[in-house]
């Protein structure tokens, strides 16, 4: 289960191949509405996982979110379905190829840069706890 921070989200460790990846976790409406808005900043291997309640073809947009950002939707075993670059403080719907049931959102580029694509998996998904 992710430890809690403060009044912040609740953190968990991710692997994606031999990367560590710290991540808030935001898994209620109020946490996922939120997001990763009004910062400037985002350490290189630290990120934010959205836990949603069911498997959908989900969308995420940047209002109010000041840092560039790539998001990979994941399907439920943590397998990327498509990562898609998002600008800041943008309205533009980025969304799911597929049913999705997390989306993990990193700095802008940090997925290619490492080579990762679509049908890789992150690890550490069973450990997060259900959407609510």
């Amino acid at each position: 289960m992710p430890a809690m921070v403060g009044a912040q989200m609740p953190t968990t460790e991710l692997g994606l191949g031999m990367f560590r990846i710290e991540t808030e976790v935001a898994f209620t409406d109020q946490d996922r509405q939120l997001g990763l808005m009004n910062r400037k900043s985002m350490p290189l291997q630290h990120g934010m996982v959205f836990v949603f309640t069911q498997d959908a073809r989900h969308c995420m947009w940047m209002k109010n979110t000041l840092l560039p950002l790539s998001v990979a939707f994941l399907d439920d075993k943590g397998r990327i379905l498509n990562i898609e670059d998002m600008l800041p403080q943008t309205e533009d719907s980025h969304c799911a190829a597929g049913p999705a049931r997390y989306a993990l959102e990193m700095n802008q580029g940090w997925f290619r840069e490492r080579g990762f694509k679509v049908g890789d998996a992150v690890r550490g998904i069973e450990r997060l706890p259900a959407g609510r």
